[in-house]
This record gives C-alpha cells, sequence and structure tokens, in this order.
C-alpha cells in the first residue's frame, strides 16, 4: 500500500548553495558594510576647533592679569577704513625696522630677507609722569631673554621685510568718541607726538594686549 502525503506537507524544493538556509537569517552586504562613525571622528575636530577659538582669548587675560604694564609710542597710519568699520591703525616707534636695526643686535634687521620673530628690549622711563612716557627700545634679541634688569622687559614681535608687527595695530573707536579721538591725534601729530602712546601689558613670554590710548592728557580703555 502506498504512503500518501500530508496535505499540509510543502514539497521539497532544489537548493541553491548561493541562497541562505531557511533556519539562518543573512544579513544584507550593504547593511553588514555600514559602520556608524565612532563619536571621535567627528567630535575631535570640532574639540580641537573650539580648543584654537578659545586659546587666544585666554592667552590675552593671562597677559592681562599677571602682564607688566609698558608704554610704547604711538603714530596714526590710517583712521577709517570702510570695509571695517571706524578703527585706527597704530604704528609703533618699535615697528620701524630702520629704526630697530640701529640697535645692539639689530644687524640681522639689516637684511631685507629675513621674516621671523624676535624680541625688542625695552626700558623703562627713569621717572613715572602722566600722561605717561614711553618705553625706551635698547636691544634685539633673536630669543627670548631669560635675565633681564628690573627696569626691562621683553616684547615680542614678528619681522615683516618692512616692519615689526606685535598684534597691537588696531584700536577701534567707540562710535561716540571718534570724531573727538580723531580730531586730537590729529592735532597732537603736529604739536605734541610724544603725547600719543598706548599702554601694554606684557607677560614673561614677550606676549602683549593693550590696555589703554592715551591722547595728550585723555585716556581711552580698549
Amino acid at each position: 500500500m502506498t504512503a500518501q502525503p500530508s496535505p499540509d506537507a510543502q514539497p521539497d524544493l532544489p537548493t541553491d548553495p548561493a541562497l541562505p538556509s531557511q533556519g539562518s537569517a543573512r544579513v544584507p552586504s550593504q547593511t553588514r558594510s555600514a559602520h556608524p562613525l565612532s563619536w571621535w571622528r567627528l567630535g575631535l575636530p570640532l574639540l580641537l576647533q573650539s580648543l584654537l577659538i578659545v586659546a587666544v582669548p585666554a592667552q590675552d587675560a593671562f597677559t592681562y592679569t599677571v602682564g607688566r604694564t609698558v608704554v610704547l609710542q604711538t603714530a596714526p597710519v590710517d583712521p577709517y577704513d570702510m570695509l571695517r568699520g571706524y578703527y585706527q591703525v597704530l604704528g609703533y616707534e618699535v615697528s620701524s625696522v630702520e629704526n630697530l636695526a640701529t640697535l645692539p643686535g639689530g644687524e640681522i634687521l639689516k637684511n631685507q630677507n629675513f621674516v621671523g620673530p624676535l624680541y625688542v628690549v625695552l626700558e623703562a622711563p627713569a621717572t613715572t609722569t602722566t600722561p605717561p612716557t614711553a618705553w625706551v627700545p635698547v636691544g634685539i634679541r633673536q630669543t627670548r631673554p631669560t635675565t633681564l634688569p628690573s627696569n626691562q622687559i621683553a616684547l615680542r614681535g614678528r619681522a615683516d621685510t618692512w616692519r615689526v608687527l606685535y598684534g597691537l595695530e588696531t584700536y577701534y573707536m567707540p562710535e561716540d568718541q571718534r570724531d573727538s579721538i580723531n580730531q586730537a591725534i590729529s592735532m597732537l601729530q603736529t604739536q605734541q607726538p610724544q603725547s600719543f602712546v598706548v599702554e601694554v601689558k606684557i607677560d614673561g613670554r614677550g606676549h602683549a594686549v593693550p590696555v589703554s590710548l592715551w591722547v595728550g592728557a585723555t585716556n581711552y580703555r580698549f
């Protein structure tokens, strides 16, 4: 007697070795190859950018807190720029390569191809006055001096062919004071140029931040 198949039984189908067996689920290759990005791949670049943004204000805050007050002789260069708004571009006595080249150690600046960091040694005036008297540049060093007299300090700058930059070249003027400041500066340039000075703070590494602007006997805080 021949056995009859059950009506619920499934017919045997040919087995394809390329297909997954019924007993195991096969994950599509695209799903298996897609890995979520690790957090550091996105987070690390953002963290580094944030640190760079914060580093400059933090360095300035440190210098402002612990730095020594020094007075620099100034001269205006360009009082107005339509693209950036009202501001005063400041040039300093210690910005001139021609002036610095005459100081001890300044022979490196006689090479017009010299571009790079340097330190200008400044000496305090013998007496304190109001308005304050500018400190005097007395030497140039290519490396930061570690031993200086108590009345001297080193200001770090960067030579740029025909001038030296210190990051102190721009003063943004309050809108309600710009006209009076410019008029006072123009008058002093012809009458008392030595009365136009800037107070800065310099830390032990030579980094400087501006503190205030003196135009004659009037002081404008940054």
